[in-house]
């Protein structure tokens, strides 16, 4: 048996009374929202509407399907209904960084020969350069509808903070070469010069292939222009179920619970973007599993101690462990750190109660102070966590119903900012194409034709899901070495890559 190391985090643990004194000021809260200030309010449904298309969740890919199909169809009455308020979930919680990739297939943070079979044969190139034109679309509607949300094309660096990550980092290099993608490796004295961290063994600049966003923001921002072209918004109102068109009937029903009662919106076509949450269509229910992720916020930073860690490309930062962490700066110039744990709850259920997670935490906190040390003295803001939704192929799965006039979306693991985008335009194409328009290169990806296996009934499903997550811990521990149940995952292409 391979003899377990140590991570740095492990070798360099930052003293008790420092770690207590930055998490000593925390309250439990999601920054980005509580940054966002007074935003606007959306009524309850409270009489039963009809729709030609009816939108399913107040998140990014509800919000991009309601305002994409309005642009397309000018016309059409579009309603969409959120079960809180638009952005609350895990739009609201993330990171912030809206990615080019929309799988999590050949990415830098894997061993050179590992094999990879998780974005379909033959699809890997024309998933790269959809992923660019999905995010240059992002970008130009962030301009040209003035969508106040921070973005930021930063690009991001993947970064080595264990000697064994250096070749993942070179081979993920010479791969940028071949295809002539702009990505530059940094040695450590390189990479240390650019951001000052003591845990930095070699990075990966990769100024394409990411932008940073405020994310609560962009989802208000979203609603804010989807109303503007006519988009029917209505928040506090609960899908309590999905009624398919029965013999003599054309309309699929949508049944809503809101504080004022029973209401329903009939419509020709429904999109769903229920993310983590229980799908409406019961079949694909266990086609996801929710996973907690969590964050903390530092207090701004002040100029002595931006210069000191220097920083000055503002890019996001993640390393390659497979606990990994990403973090970025505010436009406040806080840091917002998140990662390293991502927890399963039996049966996939899902607690306010699981979000205030005081280990997790303070693992985190003295993760970013190892990261960081310069940092000693100072104060974390806030603390959250939030779900994502994890299928067994990582990247978003689309279904259908009701003879394709229902089209669903999930999957997209930490992806969504960026990747839910992507879903919708995949979703409106299914439709277009129902009514005689041609398939699209987005309909056409066998990623997006076939559907990943379900998750298995518990108690396998947590069973598989605590050995896998064990079994990424302990490659951490082996200089990467996957053992021969990751190795199973990676040639099946499956995996929990949230």
């Amino acid at each position: 048996m391979a003899r377990l190391q140590q991570t740095v985090f492990e070798r360099n643990v930052p003293a008790r009374a420092v770690v207590d004194h930055a998490l000593g000021g925390t309250h439990h809260a999601v920054f980005w929202l509580e940054d966002l200030g007074e935003r606007a309010s959306y009524p309850t449904l409270s009489a039963p509407v009809r729709a030609d298309i009816a939108v399913v969740g107040g998140g990014y890919t509800g919000l991009w399907s309601a305002l994409r199909a309005k642009q397309r169809h000018p016309g059409a009455r579009v309603v969409l209904v959120e079960a809180r308020s638009v952005g609350w979930a895990a739009s609201g919680r993330n990171g912030g960084f809206c990615g080019a990739n929309l799988t999590h297939g050949r990415d830098s943070g894997r061993p050179p020969d590992a094999p990879d079979r998780r974005d379909e044969p033959g699809e890997h190139a024309l998933l790269t350069r959809l992923g660019h034109e999905n995010l240059a679309a992002i970008g130009a509607t962030v301009d040209t509808l003035g969508l106040d949300c921070q973005w930021e094309r930063t690009g991001i660096v993947d970064l080595a903070i264990e000697p064994h990550q250096i070749d993942w980092l070179l081979d993920a290099a010479a791969r940028a070469a071949r295809t002539g993608a702009p990505h530059t490796f940094l040695d450590r004295a390189k990479m240390r010069a650019e951001v000052a961290s003591p845990t930095y063994e070699a990075g990966l600049v990769r100024p394409d292939d990411a932008a940073l966003v405020h994310p609560a923001r962009l989802a208000a921002e979203l609603a804010r222009a989807a109303s503007e072209v006519g988009v029917e918004i209505f928040e506090e109102t609960r899908v309590t179920g999905l009624v398919p068109p029965r013999r003599g009937a054309h309309d699929i029903v949508l049944r809503t619970l809101a504080p004022g009662g029973e209401a329903s919106v009939q419509a020709d076509r429904v999109l769903l973007g229920t993310s983590a949450f229980p799908s409406l269509l019961r079949r694909y229910r266990h086609h996801t599993v929710p996973v907690y992720a969590s964050a903390i916020a530092t207090e701004p930073l002040s100029a002595d101690l931006l210069g000191a860690i220097g920083w000055r490309g503002r890019q996001g930062l993640a390393d390659l462990a497979n606990r990994s962490h990403r973090y970025r700066l505010t436009a406040d110039d806080r840091i917002v750190f998140g990662g390293h744990d991502a927890v399963y709850h039996y049966g996939g259920r899902m607690s306010r109660t699981y979000e205030d997670r005081p280990a997790t935490f303070r693992r985190l906190a003295e993760h970013l102070l190892t990261t960081f040390p310069q940092l000693e003295g100072i104060r974390l803001t806030h603390r959250w966590s939030g779900t994502v939704d994890t299928a067994t192929r990582p990247g978003a799965y689309f279904a259908q119903a009701a003879g394709g006039r229902v089209q669903h979306t999930g999957g997209l693991a930490g992806l969504g900012v960026g990747a839910g985008h992507f879903a919708a335009q995949v979703m409106l194409d299914r439709l277009d194409v129902m009514d005689g328009a041609p398939d699209t290169e987005r309909t056409r990806l066998r990623t997006v034709r076939r559907t990943p296996v379900p998750f298995p009934p518990e108690p396998v499903a947590a069973a598989g899901i605590r050995a896998a997550r064990l079994a990424l811990d302990r490659a951490d521990h082996q200089n990467g070495r996957r053992n021969l149940l990751l190795r199973s995952l990676d040639t099946l292409g499956l995996g929990l890559d949230t």
